[in-house]
């Protein structure tokens, strides 16, 4: 029977639903984090009467025809580039990013990687790196007698000294968006790489036309809405179960064939 495996199909499905559905639970309070979603789609259909085919010899067309289906597969799992909310932290190495861009890291290999994530710290060299100690590009040195550190709307990085009216400008971020955000590939740590699907990167100044502001003493939260992903994850086991039982209908209608005398 076609429906054992097309339920089995849907009960497949529905568990990476609930998988996607734990890992946005999973980094609610992850900084930077965005809600991911999984997307479905029907397999082939086979054609026991295909639609359009003529009925007779008068030349009379089928309307409908007779396709049944296969079952689901997933056909992808992306993200939902939503702003998240502020969250105000007073440390002047937190940064958000009110808009579109993404903050640009040298990641070991050489490379660039891209994140969300503005909580940033200084190194023993005073350079502004990630909690795993990647450079922030382009690169931000403070030096280590400035007594403190201001970073406007548009990314300039000002320090002050003792004695000096007038602060320094030391650096200046910049942001990259892409074309295809969802496109970008997952690294983990709250980094993601460029890829083909995701184009290449544009790099501008905060604050300029297309770019989101820089907010200082921010982070951005994740924008996991915990009650919407309760509500996907109870749709998803409902559907589940009906899946299950469809499985179980299928197995009592086969052994009521089996058991004909």
């Amino acid at each position: 029977m076609r429906s054992l495996n097309i339920a089995a199909t849907g009960m497949l499905a529905q568990q990476m639903n609930v998988e996607v559905i734990s890992n946005n639970i999973a980094n609610m309070n992850t900084t930077g984090y965005k809600r991911q979603r999984a997307e479905f789609s029907d397999l082939l259909y086979q054609d026991q009467r295909r639609v359009g085919s003529n009925s007779s010899d008068q030349g009379t067309v089928v309307p409908s025809g007779i396709q049944l289906g296969l079952g689901v597969k997933p056909a992808a799992v992306y993200r939902i580039g939503e702003q998240g909310s502020i969250q105000m932290t007073d440390n002047s190495f937190d940064l958000a990013v009110n808009g579109k861009g993404l903050f640009q890291v040298e990641l070991p290999s050489g490379e660039t990687g891209y994140t969300r994530a503005g909580s940033f710290q200084l190194s023993a060299d005073g350079d502004l790196v990630t909690p795993d100690g990647y450079l922030v590009q382009p690169g931000v040195t403070v030096p280590e007698d400035a007594v403190g550190v201001t970073v406007n709307a548009n990314g300039e990085v000002w320090v002050d000294f003792d004695g000096q009216v007038q602060p320094q400008l030391v650096g200046q971020i910049e942001l990259a968006r892409f074309a295809n955000e969802a496109g970008l590939e997952a690294l983990g740590d709250n980094l993601f790489a460029e890829t083909v699907a995701s184009g290449q990167p544009a790099v501008g100044v905060p604050g300029s036309v297309g770019y989101g502001s820089v907010l200082q003493g921010a982070i951005e939260s994740s924008n996991v809405d915990v009650v919407k992903e309760v509500t996907n994850m109870v749709a998803a086991q409902r559907a589940y179960e009906m899946n299950s039982r469809v499985i179980s209908a299928s197995d009592e209608m086969m052994q009521s064939v089996t058991q004909l005398r």
